[in-house]
């Protein structure tokens, strides 16, 4: 078991706030989390009402945090209407946290068609044939789809949905958590200033 009583000073912490990420994303791959790039996504719609859901984060790095969807599903709307959000991972064996905010854009069609023919075949069959977050009568309905899709493509290529794809949230704000057993955690912000400079400070837990 790890040693939750590890502090998180800030002489140990990296100044960049990605390759500090990337050190924890990968400890929390060798520690055995099952889905490390799985993070809760919250969005709100133009009035400020908020939903959240768990998305696979594809890709993290200087230039952003990326993850896939139908433009049409709840969070697809809601991020075109107001196109800010923000990601939370939690890596349980490690008691740690890194919460992530900032604006969030389409990726192009370019970059959403080469992921996507990364995928399963099985994975790309599922996006094609829903229609995310609208209602629809049985599961019945849904594997029939399939299976029409199946006999359609047998012999080539699937196509890529216009109606699915990327987008990029480019962090201006990212925390660093980490768990302590007295309950005083440590809570590190990472803010983005005005001329592109990071700025860090220690929070109360």
């Amino acid at each position: 078991m790890p040693d939750f009583a590890t502090p998180l000073r800030e002489n140990d912490a990296d100044p960049d706030p990605f390759r500090q990420f990337a050190a924890w994303f990968s400890a929390a791959a060798e520690a055995g989390e099952r889905a490390p790039e799985a993070a809760a996504l919250a969005t709100a719609d133009r009035d400020g009402r908020p939903s959240a859901r768990m998305v696979l984060v594809k890709q993290t790095g200087s230039d952003g945090f990326t993850f896939f969807t139908n433009y049409a599903s709840r969070k697809g709307r809601e991020l075109t209407a107001n196109p800010r959000a923000a990601l939370l991972f939690h890596w349980d064996r490690l008691g740690r946290q890194v919460r992530v905010e900032g604006d969030v854009a389409r990726l192009s069609s370019e970059e959403s068609a080469a992921y996507v023919r990364t995928r399963p075949r099985g994975s790309q069959l599922s996006a094609l044939a829903s229609r995310q977050s609208q209602p629809v009568p049985d599961r019945e309905h849904l594997e029939e789809r399939v299976r029409e899709l199946v006999a359609r493509y047998a012999d080539g290529e699937l196509p890529v949905p216009e109606f699915w794809g990327g987008f990029r949230l480019a962090a201006d704000r990212v925390e660093f958590w980490q768990h302590r057993e007295d309950r005083l955690h440590d809570r590190l912000l990472y803010v983005l200033g005005s001329g592109g400079e990071w700025h860090r400070e220690r929070l109360a837990p």
